[in-house]
C-alpha cells in the first residue's frame, strides 16, 4: 500500500531522545513514584478483572469475553508506554532510544490504541444486541463470532499501525539525535522532527484516525440511540436502572478514550499544543486504563460478587 523502507538504513539519525518533564531532582522522584502507582494500581485492577473472567464459569458470557479482551489490551498498552517514561524521562536519564526501537514502540502503541478503540465499539454493538433484542441475545452472540470480532478487532488495528508506522519512518530525521518532545514516540511529535514535507504523512494520519476513531465512535453513538429508545420502552423502574447503569459506564470509558484522542490526532497540528498534547496522552494512557477495572468493576454487581468470593475463599483457604 505504502512504499516501505527499512528503518536501519535510513540517513537520518540512528536515535532519539525524550524530553524530561523536569529537570528538578525532587520532582523526578515524585513523578518516578506517582506513575509506578498509577502503572502498579493498572496492572493490578485489569489483571483482577481478566483473573476473575477467565476462573469464574459464571462470567463466561460476551460480554465479559470482551471485557476481559479490554483488560487485556489495556495492560500491555500502558506497558509499551510506561518503561520509557519512567526510566528514560521522568528519572532523568535521557536515555537514547535507537530509531528503530522507536518504531518499534510507535507500532505498538498505534496497534493497542487502535484495538482498544475498536473493541469499545465491538462491545456497544455487544450491549445493543443484549438490550434491544434480549431473546435473540444467545443467538446472535455466539462463541464464534464473538472470538472473529476480537481477531477482526486486533487484526484490523495491527494492519493500519503497520501501514502508518511503515510510511513514518520512510521520512528523513535531520541530525544524529534528536529530542522527542513528547514521553513516548508517538506519531506526531515525531513528524514535527522530519526535515521533508509531511503533507502527505499528516493526511494519511488523519484518514487513520477517522477509520479508528470518528467510525467507531459514530458505530457507537448510533448503538446508545438504540439502547437509550429501548430502555425508555422498560416498564420496570429497576430494570431502567440497571441498563443505564451498565450503559453509563461504557459511555464514560468511550468518552475518555475517544475524546482525548481525537484532541492528539484529529486537530489540525498547526494548531495543536505541544503541552496540551503530553497532558491528552496522559489521560488516555494512563487515567483510562486506571478507570476502566474501576468503572466496570464498581458498577457491577456481578463482578464484585466474584471478586469478593474469590478473596473471601482464599483468605479461607490461608487460615486453614
Amino acid at each position: 500500500m505504502f512504499a516501505r523502507s527499512p528503518v536501519l538504513n535510513q540517513s537520518g539519525p540512528t536515535e532519539f531522545v525524550f524530553h524530561v518533564f523536569t529537570a528538578v531532582p525532587e520532582f523526578q522522584a515524585l513523578l518516578f513514584l506517582l506513575f509506578l502507582l498509577l502503572y502498579s494500581m493498572t496492572l493490578c485492577g485489569n489483571t483482577a478483572i481478566v483473573w476473575v473472567v477467565c476462573t469464574r464459569s459464571s462470567l463466561r458470557t460476551p460480554m465479559y469475553f470482551f471485557l476481559c479482551n479490554l483488560s487485556s489490551v489495556e495492560i500491555s498498552y500502558t506497558t509499551v508506554v510506561v518503561p520509557s517514561l519512567m526510566l528514560s524521562n521522568i528519572l532523568g536519564a535521557r536515555k537514547p532510544i535507537p530509531l528503530a526501537g522507536c518504531g518499534a514502540q510507535m507500532f505498538f502503541f498505534l496497534t493497542l490504541g487502535g484495538a482498544d478503540c475498536f473493541l469499545l465499539a465491538v462491545m456497544a454493538y455487544d450491549r445493543y444486541v443484549a438490550i434491544c433484542h434480549p431473546l435473540h441475545y444467545t443467538l446472535i452472540m455466539t462463541q464464534k463470532l464473538c472470538v472473529q470480532m476480537v481477531v477482526c478487532a486486533v487484526g484490523l488495528a495491527l494492519l493500519l499501525s503497520l501501514q502508518l508506522t511503515s510510511l513514518i519512518f520512510t521520512l528523513p530525521f535531520c541530525g544524529h539525535r534528536r529530542e522527542i518532545n513528547h514521553f513516548l514516540c508517538d506519531v506526531p511529535p515525531v513528524l514535527r522532527l522530519a526535515c521533508a514535507d509531511i503533507r502527505v504523512h499528516q493526511a494519511v494520519l488523519y484518514v487513520v484516525s477517522i477509520l479508528v476513531l470518528t467510525v467507531s465512535f459514530l458505530l457507537i453513538c448510533v448503538s446508545c440511540v438504540f439502547i437509550t429508545s429501548a430502555i425508555l420502552r422498560i416498564r420496570s423502574a429497576e430494570g431502567r436502572l440497571r441498563a443505564f447503569s451498565t450503559g453509563s459506564s461504557h459511555l464514560t470509558v468511550v468518552l475518555l478514550q475517544y475524546g482525548f484522542c481525537a484532541l492528539v490526532y484529529l486537530r489540525p497540528q498547526s494548531s495543536s499544543s505541544v503541552d496540551a498534547d503530553h497532558q491528552f496522552a496522559l489521560v488516555y494512557t494512563f487515567v483510562a486504563p486506571l478507570l476502566n477495572p474501576l468503572i466496570y468493576t464498581l458498577k457491577n454487581k456481578d463482578v464484585k460478587g466474584a471478586l469478593r468470593n474469590a478473596v473471601l475463599r482464599k483468605a479461607a483457604s490461608e487460615a486453614n
